[in-house]
């Protein structure tokens, strides 16, 4: 399809700068089935699932993953850690800011006393980082900033505020292993969850580790030109077990966000598996109006950017029409947009 089909106008007022207090945020409840609207609260939500109903989360935590450092003339230096090559924590593929400062042979360095220098840079601008010391979670926690997307403007190479740690974290994040937050998990709070638990709903977990392609720009002209970076996913024997008995119970599998929605899309199309045990796999799938929904049958996500892959697969869901007329919907409301803005409930 047309990349230009999934266009839309936001004010730039519109796009979140600040988090909500957890838990409250709107919520815009979309019928699939009619394209109708209902303007509601997030606190609503354990009221809008049914008893049988399974929500499934991912429960990746942030690495602190954005490094600002210092070139040899002491200019300022931002590297993105994507993950260690090979499980070594002394190397990393990485991107960097401006890139002119980041050449191969360059050295940068950061707080602590910590050195790298670049080894490599490939066509795609990605770069080969090798540090002088392991990159371990506690030195990241210490020298290492929160990847805010680029759209959230705070000061370069200021050092992290508090309220941005905490919010750009779910409350059920685990392993850090991701640059970008799953954000549709950002508005839970643990008395909503046990709400949900309350209603008769099951919660079950997952893993995949965003990576910095959930913020890729799609250049291509068309869908069919773009490719989607490969994220590693880890799928629970426990959560395979409560999606089976869910749906031969008739319940709903509730996908809180894309990620969980690329998950569960991408295990449901894999053959030559075990019915049961753990999952480990690497996904690239990218989901475009027409795709066949096997897995998922309700999808809470939040407002994602024009011409986006995650744009892309919401109107998969939902009919690229009805999605956008209900952005519309939603700018007339004055809803906030991306990832400290508001969600979406289709049902």
């Amino acid at each position: 399809m047309r990349v230009d089909l999934f266009d839309y106008e936001l004010p730039a007022h519109l796009i979140a700068q600040e988090p909500h207090a957890r838990g409250t945020s709107r919520l815009l409840l979309f019928d699939r089935g009619t394209g109708s609207v209902a303007h509601r609260a997030f606190a609503e939500l354990p009221d809008l699932l049914a008893p049988g109903d399974l929500l499934v989360r991912n429960d990746v935590r942030v690495r602190n993953a954005r490094l600002y450092g210092r070139d040899v003339e002491g200019r300022l230096v931002e590297i993105l850690l994507l993950h260690p090559i090979g499980g070594d924590r002394r190397r990393w593929t990485a991107l960097a800011r401006p890139g002119r400062r980041a050449k191969k042979g360059r050295r940068v360095r950061f707080a602590e006393g910590l050195e790298a220098t670049v080894e490599d840079v490939d066509e795609g601008g990605k770069r080969t980082v090798r540090f002088e010391r392991e990159l371990d979670d506690a030195l990241l926690e210490r020298v290492g900033n929160i990847p805010l997307p680029p759209y959230i403007r705070r000061e370069p190479g200021a050092p992290d505020r508090p309220q941005d740690r905490e919010a750009y974290q779910t409350v059920f994040a685990r392993e850090p292993l991701a640059v970008a937050a799953p954000t549709a998990g950002l508005h839970f709070t643990p008395a909503i969850l046990e709400r949900v638990r309350r209603r008769g709903c099951g919660i079950a977990d997952m893993t995949l580790a965003v990576g910095a392609g959930t913020f890729k720009p799609v250049t291509a002209e068309d869908t069919s030109g773009h490719v989607l970076d490969s994220e590693e996913v880890v799928l629970p024997g426990r959560t395979r077990e409560q999606i089976a008995r869910a749906k031969s119970a008739c319940g709903r599998v509730v996908a809180v966000g894309t990620t969980v929605t690329r998950a569960l899309e991408a295990a449901a199309r894999m053959a030559d598996v075990p019915s049961a045990g753990e999952l480990r796999f690497s996904t690239d799938l990218f989901i475009t109006p027409g795709f066949e929904f096997r897995a998922v049958d309700v999808l809470l996500t939040n407002f994602h950017l024009p011409r986006s892959t995650l744009l892309m697969l919401v109107c998969a869901f939902g009919g690229r029409e009805r999605i956008l007329a209900a952005y519309a919907e939603a700018i007339r409301n004055g809803y906030a947009f991306y990832s400290y803005g508001d969600a979406m409930l289709l049902i």
